[in-house]
């Protein structure tokens, strides 16, 4: 069996989307943009900081509404399992700010993702850890002679995926499954867990 470690994006793989949640929450539809939606993550952040200006939401509105989420149905579970045989790194583009009550109740994987920078509680700016984390992250792994099985379902998944031994798909929109073919692509937890097992052989 191949030493290795799994990386997993968390918002649409593990959890809801964080933002569509806000957007639901506060009743303001241009919060409903992610990264399924818009591939340049700068722009798509300076968007969102200006919308929650405009409209004075500061840090603890939104974690209000992160507080009433739960993790997706299943996810628990088979993190719980993947670890019982497997190294597992959540690599997402949320904030450290936003994601202890989610990663409570996935029992407290390892996440590795970015920071906002608060002044009184309104968010004026956000700090990557480093530019394209998640690729730079699995390289990384690569390095240490980790066989290395990735796991997303958007635009800013790819280049983790692609730079990962192995890229899979989950629960993907069809505008990502359709423009990247070259990535098997599964829709259940069960699945997702067959294709990392016979990987790892």
């Amino acid at each position: 069996m191949k030493q290795s470690i799994v990386t997993l994006d968390m918002e649409g793989v593990l959890t809801p989307e964080i933002w569509i949640a806000v957007s639901e929450k506060t009743g303001i539809p241009e919060l409903r943009c992610t990264t399924r939606d818009e591939p340049d993550y700068d722009k798509l952040m300076r968007r969102r900081l200006a919308i929650l200006d405009l409209h004075k939401l500061k840090l603890p509105d939104i974690q209000n509404v992160i507080g009433t989420l739960r993790p997706l149905p299943g996810a628990r579970e088979f993190l719980d399992e993947l670890r019982t045989f497997v190294q597992v790194v959540i690599l997402s583009d949320t904030f450290e700010q936003f994601a202890a009550p989610l990663l409570r109740q996935l029992n407290w994987p390892t996440l590795l993702c970015h920071r906002l920078i608060l002044e009184n509680d309104h968010i004026v700016d956000y700090q990557l850890r480093i530019p394209e984390q998640k690729r730079e992250a699995v390289a990384a792994f690569k390095r240490m002679n980790y066989h290395v099985i990735a796991g997303g379902d958007s635009f800013n998944d790819i280049a983790m995926l692609s730079e990962a031994h192995e890229g899979i798909l989950f629960h993907a929109p069809e505008t990502v499954k359709g423009q990247f073919p070259q990535f098997r692509a599964v829709e259940t937890y069960a699945d997702l867990m067959k294709l990392i097992k016979q990987e790892m052989a």
